[in-house]
C-alpha cells in the first residue's frame, strides 16, 4: 500500500457522510432496478447478489476507511477528465443501466431459465472478482475511479500489478460480465459481453495518458506484456 496525503479528521467525517449516503443511494436504486421491473420481492437470485456485492462493499469501505482514506475519497471521483474518457462514460451508462434492468424484466416474463447451480457458481465467481478488486486497493492507493494522474503518483509492480498492468478491470470483467447469470437472466448476458470490448478501448486511451504522465510507466510496459489476462491480453 502507498502513503497518500494525510486527511485531516475534518476531512474525515465528511468522506465518512459521503461513502455512507452513496452506499445507502446505490444499495436502494440497484434494488429498485432489480425488484420493479420483476414486479415482485420473490426474486432470490437478486437477494443473493445484492448480499455478494454489498456486505463485501461495506467491508472494503470500513478497511480503507481506517487504512487508506486517501484512496476512499479518490474513489468518490465520477467526473472524467479527460475529453475521451467523458465521451466512454456517456457511451457505457445506457449499456449498465440496461445491464441492471433487464434482469428484473427476464425475471417477470420468464425468458430465460438458467440452472440454479449455474446461478450459483457465478456467484462465487463474482466474489472472487471482488476479492481481486480488494488486492488491488491494498496494492495501489491511487486506483481511482478515473482516468487521472496524482502529483506523488508511482507505477505500482507488486501484488496483482505484476502479473498483468490492469488488474482491476480484470476484476471489473468478472464481476460485471458475470452478474446478469447471477440474476437468471442470458438476454441481459449478451448485453454484458459488450463490457470486455468497451474497457479495452478505454485502457488503450488510458495507457497513452499515463505513458506521458506518470514517471516510468513506460518501462513498465515492457515489464509487464499483458493488460487484463496474463498469457492471453
Amino acid at each position: 500500500m502507498n502513503n497518500s496525503n494525510p486527511i485531516t479528521p475534518v476531512d474525515l467525517v465528511k468522506l465518512k457522510k459521503t461513502v455512507i449516503s452513496r452506499f445507502l443511494g446505490a444499495l436502494i436504486i440497484v434494488s429498485l432496478m432489480y425488484f420493479l421491473p420483476a414486479g415482485t420481492l420473490n426474486y432470490w437470485q437478486a437477494w443473493v447478489w445484492l448480499a455478494i456485492m454489498f456486505m463485501p462493499m461495506a467491508l472494503v469501505g470500513r478497511w480503507l476507511m481506517h487504512h487508506d482514506p486517501a484512496l476512499l475519497e479518490r474513489r468518490m471521483h465520477t467526473r472524467e477528465k479527460q475529453k475521451y474518457q467523458k465521451w466512454f462514460q456517456i457511451l457505457a451508462t445506457p449499456i449498465f443501466i440496461l445491464i441492471f434492468l433487464l434482469p428484473g424484466f427476464d425475471r417477470r416474463f420468464g425468458w430465460s431459465a438458467i440452472p440454479a447451480i449455474i446461478i450459483i457458481l457465478t456467484d462465487i465467481l463474482i466474489l472472487i472478482g471482488y476479492g481481486l478488486f480488494f488486492l488491488v486497493m491494498r496494492e495501489n492507493s491511487y486506483a481511482s475511479r478515473v482516468v487521472e494522474v496524482a502529483a506523488d503518483q508511482k507505477v505500482i509492480k507488486t501484488g496483482p500489478y505484476a502479473f498483468v498492468r490492469h488488474p482491476m478491470y480484470t476484476s471489473v470483467i468478472l464481476m460485471w460480465v458475470l452478474t446478469p447469470l447471477a440474476l437468471g437472466s442470458l438476454w441481459a448476458f449478451i448485453q454484458a459481453l459488450l463490457i470486455p470490448f468497451m474497457l479495452i478501448v478505454r485502457i488503450k486511451n488510458e495507457e497513452k495518458v499515463l505513458t506521458e504522465e506518470l514517471p516510468g510507466y513506460r518501462e513498465y510496459l515492457q515489464e509487464v506484456k499483458y493488460r487484463l489476462i496474463p498469457g492471453i491480453w
